[in-house]
């Protein structure tokens, strides 16, 4: 068993996943993979199947689930089985090939050389977004600047879903506590963890928008973000974080 876990939430992934699953494999650093499929109705699953049967028994697993639950319960489902089979650096990553998996070795050093959560940024060396409408770009980008403004995080890509957790983090971390389902859990994650004093780094790295498959992104899931930032923000006033420093 590898010390790290990449955990890949899909939905109708059957034209990325296998080709996905192969790279991360070749990479110079040993990842496992957790696959957790919301009842893909492609048979995702059948695929994720084949593949531990016949070449990846030990180190891609799979976790079934009925039905579309939302990004973060398959996040929290992922965190907690991680943490029971004892990973040290934990990995959230997309299924479509936006995010390049040759950036989990960025993301791999930084938390190896001292990063407690690694983040992979799409804003902190300018706007590094590849086949988006603008209006999508600026959509994100100050989607970012205004939760930067109002949780006061010193971080340049607020709702970015590609990162790395050591283990200390997630297990500091009241997951059954966690509220948010869809976009706004990689901001609330983000929040808690920068409220308990924990040191997070961001690694610029350059997104791109999926060649196959249907985008997940939705109006409803932006406005989930725009206003549970601010209630998330007025909460943390009534909530104490305990400080890791």
């Amino acid at each position: 068993m590898s010390e790290s876990l990449v955990i890949i939430p899909t939905y109708n992934e059957k034209e990325n996943i296998e080709r996905l699953i192969r790279y991360i494999f070749s990479l110079s650093v040993k990842f496992d993979v957790l696959i957790i499929d919301d009842g893909s109705p492609d048979k995702t699953s059948e695929i994720i199947k084949t593949l531990q049967n016949t070449e990846f028994k030990d180190k891609l697993y799979l976790i079934q689930r009925s039905g579309k639950m939302g990004l973060g319960t398959a996040y929290i489902t992922g965190f907690k089985w991680a943490l029971e089979r004892h990973y040290q650096y934990i990995f959230e990553m997309d299924a479509d090939f936006s995010h390049n998996p040759d950036d989990l070795l960025k993301l791999y050093d930084a938390c190896k050389n001292g990063a407690d959560m690694s983040i992979g940024s799409r804003y902190k060396s300018g706007v590094n977004v590849v086949n988006w409408p603008m209006g999508r770009v600026l959509m994100s980008y100050f989607a970012s600047k205004y939760v930067r403004f109002v949780t006061g995080m010193k971080i340049y890509d607020t709702t970015a879903g590609f990162k790395c957790y050591s283990r200390k983090v997630l297990e500091s971390i009241n997951l059954d506590k966690i509220r948010f389902k869809g976009y706004a859990f990689q901001i609330e994650m983000k929040f808690t963890a920068w409220k308990m004093g924990f040191n997070i780094e961001e690694v610029p790295i350059i997104f791109t928008e999926r060649k196959e498959g249907t985008s997940k992104m939705s109006g409803g899931i932006f406005s989930e973000a725009l206003w549970g930032v601010i209630k998330m923000k007025l909460s943390s006033f009534f909530k104490k974080y305990k400080l890791t420093r």
